[in-house]
């Protein structure tokens, strides 16, 4: 069962949940039962959290993460980069 929906967190607050930010966009994990959720926004700052969408994380898909980081890297303002 997803850790992320309202019912979930009312019933379990301090299940671990991980956040990651994307400009507009948390990622949150929860690595109790290897699902995660896409917000748009921060669901802290939202009265009723619900997920644009959540799934199991699955093989292959940190593969395919990091072949969008390495995109997004190309994309980045030269100017920025450390």
């Amino acid at each position: 069962m997803s850790k992320h929906s309202l019912k979930s967190r009312r019933c379990h607050p301090n299940a671990p949940r991980e956040r990651f930010f994307l400009d507009h966009v948390c990622v949150e994990i929860c690595p109790t039962n290897r699902t995660f959720a896409l917000f748009a926004g921060n669901p802290d700052d939202m009265e009723t959290p619900r997920p644009l969408f959540t799934g199991f994380v699955e093989r292959g898909m940190g593969t395919v993460l990091r072949r969008i980081a390495h995109r997004f890297d190309d994309l980045e303002p030269k100017a920025e980069r450390n």
